[in-house]
């Protein structure tokens, strides 16, 4: 990761995240090890920039001899392809309770310590303490650091995205990201605004969507208004509203300008 916190973009193994340029990202949700490399070949054939391994789908995560084994197998497939871990939690969308936090701190530290991944997600509603152990450790080992935060159920005020946003910036983001589901056309139009305004303002890259079929237009629209990655499914969708790869790619390329 060639990069400091609070620049305007961020460089990982060759992959430049910048606004007014939109990099596709494919998520990995298989449960078992023999799933995972299954799906990761595929993901490479369809050429994305990014691999996002959403581990939290990962059966055998907290099984550290496993999951090194998996990783170093799934590293070996990527090859020069970004791999972004993350381990999402169920109030923000994903797989497992936030139960036994100290168990996942403990996982994200492993994973950081021993350099097993290019870029992490960590969410911005943890232990503040936690958060900024895990930002730290990631930026002593050059591993960028996207934070997060999801709402499955509503899309927040203009002021309240731009302001979560910027507590991601402040708590040491390389890279804020953000995913509301919008109610209305209106809610669509509060989320790009917000996301036009915080990258003109906020000294470092951003991820937004609104997601669902409502959202969709955010998927693909992140070069004029700031977002610098979109996820795109291969099998199964990751998050409600995912286009496919190619549908992705040919809509990115005719928003280009």
């Amino acid at each position: 990761m060639q990069s400091q916190t609070w620049q305007q973009e961020v460089k990982v193994k060759g992959i430049v995240f910048k606004s007014g340029s939109t990099k596709i990202a494919v998520p990995i949700t298989g449960d078992t090890t023999e799933k995972i490399i299954q799906e990761a070949h595929a993901a490479v054939a369809v050429k994305p920039d990014v691999i996002e391994w959403r581990i939290d789908f990962y059966r055998d995560v907290f099984n550290p001899s496993d999951y090194l084994a998996t990783v170093n197998a799934l590293r070996k497939i990527l090859g020069k392809i970004v791999l972004l871990t993350t381990f999402r939690t169920s109030s923000e969308g994903g797989h497992r309770s936030r139960r036994d936090d100290q168990k996942y701190f403990s996982l994200i530290s492993r994973i950081l310590r021993g350099r097993l991944t290019d870029v992490v997600d960590i969410e911005l509603n943890r232990d503040q303490y936690q958060v900024a152990h895990l930002v730290q450790l990631a930026h002593d080992q050059r591993i960028a650091v996207i934070m997060s935060n999801h709402e499955f159920e509503q899309t927040p005020p203009e002021v309240e995205i731009r302001s979560r946003l910027e507590k991601m910036k402040h708590a040491g983001a390389d890279i804020a990201k953000i995913a509301v589901m919008p109610q209305t056309p209106a809610d669509v139009l509060t989320l790009l605004n917000a996301t036009y305004k915080a990258h003109q303002r906020l000294k470092l890259p951003l991820i937004t969507m609104a997601m669902g079929d409502l959202g969709k237009v955010t998927r693909i629209s992140g070069s004029i208004f700031g977002s610098v990655l979109s996820f795109a499914a291969v099998g199964n969708a990751s998050a409600p509203g995912q286009l496919s790869v190619s549908e992705l790619r040919a809509d990115l390329e005719s928003l280009k300008f």
